[in-house]
Order: structure tokens, then C-alpha cells, then sequence
């Protein structure tokens, strides 16, 4: 059975991450763990550690609720703020993955992307990691 680590936090409910794991879960049975970077809102001037978890915690929710539509077993967790460790922290309780799944927002609005994280987290894994760039909806034509 397949296993992917899917890493995001702002992006979660972004059409192209769900397209991907329905894509996934089409190929065959797998297991999808989500991994949600307690990251501080960039839209709020104050936060504390409490209040990225909160947030965390409800975006984490609410991608196990889209999620379960998926032929896949979906579970997740609230993990370190840095993706790049909230990553690291998964595979040393000994978790094996078949592909690390990072979603961001575009380059230029990302902060993951400005600090490399994905690159980063290429490097220390040994399994292949796909980047998801999430897609705004595009401005309307006239």
C-alpha cells in the first residue's frame, strides 16, 4: 500500500492539493497522513504559540472532513511550526513514505517557498517530494 506525508497549512483547501490526492488515491490503495505546520497567520499582526495551534488545529480539521471523501485512509497531526521539521519530526518516530506531498502558496506570497523549505526538505529525506503550488482563483476576463 502507498503512503504519502502531505505537508501544508495555508493551502489545505486548495484545489490542486485535493486534485492531486484524488489522483493518488485513484492508483491504488494508500494511506495519506497530513502534517499541519503550526505556523503564525501572516494576516494577523499578533500571535502567540497557543493561537497557531488553534489555527493549526482547525485548518487540520477541516482537511480530514474535504479529505475523507478520498478512497484513502487520511489522518494527520499538528506539527512543528518550521515544515521542515514538522517533516523531520514524522520520520524519526519511523514512519515510511512513498512521496512527501509539500503544498505552498505561489512563489512570492510563500514564505516556505522564500525559505526554501521545499529544497530544504528534498535534502533530508530520501524518498521523492512533489511541490503543490496552490492556485488562486484567477481574476475575472472582461
Amino acid at each position: 500500500m502507498a503512503r504519502y506525508l502531505v505537508v501544508a497549512n495555508q493551502t489545505l483547501g486548495g484545489d490542486a492539493l485535493l486534485g492531486r490526492l484524488r489522483e493518488v488515491a485513484g492508483e491504488g490503495p494508500c494511506e495519506i497522513h497530513v502534517v499541519v505546520p503550526a505556523s503564525a497567520d501572516p494576516t494577523e499582526s499578533f500571535h502567540d504559540e497557543a493561537t497557531d495551534l488553534g489555527l493549526a488545529r482547525s485548518r487540520l480539521e477541516e482537511a480530514l472532513a474535504r479529505f475523507g471523501e478520498l478512497d484513502a485512509d487520511v489522518t494527520g497531526e499538528v506539527g512543528d511550526h518550521r515544515p521542515v521539521d514538522a517533516v523531520g519530526d514524522v520520520l524519526r518516530r519511523g514512519e515510511r513514505f512513498d512521496r512527501i506531498i509539500v503544498s505552498t502558496l505561489p512563489p512570492g506570497i510563500s514564505r516556505w517557498v522564500r525559505l526554501d523549505a521545499v529544497s530544504r526538505i528534498e535534502r533530508s529525506v530520501d524518498v521523492p517530494v512533489e511541490h503543490i503550488v496552490f492556485d488562486p482563483q484567477p481574476a475575472a476576463r472582461r
